[in-house]
């Protein structure tokens, strides 16, 4: 059976994923040439000295209804990119960071903001002829709270920002900055005693409240069962309450707003050349090749569609 817990965990790890390669999945293709184009938080002297156009910091408000003893457990994941370097070429690649998760009171929230540190250090792997280097990231994740009394609610809001230091930043490309960049960065956050309201379709007696939440880079959406208020993510995609991954899906595509039938049929059609670049390139797209290539008949059909509901539409009766 699967627990919200790990519907939240698929939803988040699509988006975490999104855009991290695409059809055909070679370094070479021309679409995988600008990549990390969603929820990027760039470093503070870089995105000021280059006119601002790009963002070093990410937020979103919320709402929840706080019942007596209301505890909130507050997340931020992001890809921490580093450049990978061999005989076969030299790319980058990326790692999963999380900041926290951190429990905190409502009450306590209500009276003090709580700053998290992040501060990853450099690191160079060199395994395998393989060279992996990381570049410090230093940032800061902030989260508080204020009551709404008059609406019965909370208002939570959280921050992401980059504040990491880089010699001469405005003569530095984007794609080397990416490299003290945080990318695919969002919010996961759990209450206990009480529950989230839906910014995309709030109560009537709440609309007014969150039309006025900040948002800048993440939009709040509920995850998890439908009809629970138990979890919220503040993701860099817009998308609707309660999203869920495909069931029939068998593994990340890195598109998730694509159909897995065709994906995994266009992979199939690779040719020898551009498959043994798979094999030869970024680790996540040789286990997505050889997960396709290994697909039985079964699984390749349940990939062809599924009935998840049906509605009656009214002028159709018979």
């Amino acid at each position: 059976m699967t627990t919200s817990r790990q519907l939240v965990d698929a939803v988040a790890d699509a988006v975490l994923y999104e855009g991290y390669l695409l059809y055909p999945y070679r370094h070479s293709a021309v679409k995988n040439q600008v990549r990390w184009t969603f929820g990027v938080v760039h470093p503070r002297c870089w995105s000021e000295a280059t006119g601002g156009a790009e963002p070093w910091s990410l937020e979103a408000g919320c709402l929840l209804r706080p019942l007596v003893g209301c505890r909130l457990q507050v997340s931020v994941r992001f890809l921490h990119l580093l450049q990978r370097g061999g005989a076969e070429g030299s790319w980058q690649e990326a790692s999963e960071r999380t900041v926290g998760p951190r429990d905190l009171g409502l009450q306590e929230l209500f009276q003090s903001p709580v700053s998290l540190p992040i501060d990853l250090p450099a690191a160079v792997l060199e395994e395998g002829g393989v060279r992996r280097e990381w570049h410090a990231v230093e940032g800061k994740v902030e989260v508080e709270a204020q009551p709404l009394p008059a609406a019965g609610a909370a208002l939570v809001e959280v921050r992401l920002a980059n504040t990491t230091p880089l010699d001469d930043p405005g003569t530095l490309t984007r794609d080397q900055v990416m490299l003290s960049s945080l990318a695919s960065a969002h919010a996961v956050l759990w209450v206990e005693s009480g529950e989230f309201v839906s910014s995309a379709d709030p109560p009537p007696e709440l609309r007014t409240a969150v039309g006025q939440l900040r948002r800048r880079g993440w939009w709040p959406v509920l995850v998890g069962d439908p009809g629970a208020g138990d979890c919220l993510l503040m993701s860099p995609i817009i998308l609707d309450d309660y999203p869920r991954v495909a069931e029939e899906s068998p593994g990340d595509l890195f598109d998730a707003t694509e159909i897995d039938e065709l994906l995994t049929l266009r992979i199939l059609t690779l040719s020898e050349a551009e498959k043994a670049e798979l094999r030869q390139g970024d680790e996540r797209a040789r286990r997505l090749l050889e997960r396709t290539e290994s697909l039985t008949p079964a699984e390749l059909m349940r990939l062809h569609g599924a009935v998840r509901e049906l509605r009656v539409r009214r002028g159709w009766e018979r």
